[in-house]
């Protein structure tokens, strides 16, 4: 099985202990700021029709959705066509650093994150999509004068976010990156969401939208439990009636 290294430095012994993500049981916040992750339970990720998803039927740059952790938090899955950078380190708003090891599959290239934006929490519905990868050909008003693109946007304010290094806010009003959802690959090629890294939005998402809530997922009860076992992922233009990208 291919399981991404992840590092993590306690405080007290400054020890590095490197363990597969899926073998994280809590939340990692080390002083020294190196970590800053939270296991979940492993999910599988499936495609429409229920079968396990393989990362090398992804078609480059397309923008996948599932839900994770919850059963209401979109995060897109994108295969870059180009290796993420590896062993990024990034920090969030309150100063904690925190390290973003890369990709998964044959390339380092496919990665996934929170679809929350952390701006003001745009996030793909049903309805419709302001937030999505934009492939390397598109434009963006985000980046004017960008030769490419090949970037997460968030078409509400502008935000720009940069996918290759681990989702570092680049442009717009948002101050902080995205959070990473971490992959494992096992050996027939399938893929799993295990983890969040980085600084995450997801309770004060789901503070924000009750009456979406009540709308799509009959109450924010339901809509706050843990994705259990497998998730289905579908791609973004399956996902929402209406794509909007500035």
């Amino acid at each position: 099985m291919e399981r991404r290294s992840f590092l993590k430095i306690t405080g007290a012994s400054a020890a590095a202990v490197v363990i597969a993500p899926s073998l994280i049981t809590q939340r990692l916040y080390a002083e020294d700021g190196l970590s800053l992750y939270e296991s979940y339970e492993k999910v599988h990720l499936k495609d429409a029709d229920g079968n396990p998803l393989k990362a090398s039927t992804l078609q480059p740059e397309v923008n996948y959705v599932f839900n994770f952790p919850h059963i209401a938090t979109p995060c897109i899955l994108v295969d870059l066509g180009r290796p993420a950078n590896k062993d990024v380190k990034l920090t969030a708003d309150d100063g904690t650093e925190y390290l973003f090891k890369g990709g998964v599959g044959k390339n380092g290239s496919i990665v996934a994150y929170s679809a929350i934006c952390p701006h003001q929490l745009t996030h793909p519905t049903p309805d419709d999509s302001f937030f999505q990868y934009l492939e390397r050909k598109g434009k963006t008003l985000a980046l004017p004068d960008a030769k490419e693109a090949g970037i997460f946007v968030c078409s509400s304010h502008l935000s720009a976010f940069d996918p290759v290094n681990g989702g570092k806010a680049i442009a717009g009003p948002a101050t902080e990156g995205l959070t990473q959802i971490v992959l494992e690959i096992d050996e027939n090629d399938e893929l799993w969401a295990v983890g969040a890294l980085g600084p995450n939005r997801f309770h004060d998402y789901m503070d924000a939208f009750k009456p979406e809530f009540k709308k799509y997922y009959e109450n924010k009860r339901k809509a706050k439990r843990l994705v259990k076992e497998e998730a289905k992922v579908v791609m973004l233009k399956q996902f929402t009636k209406e794509i909007i990208q500035y």
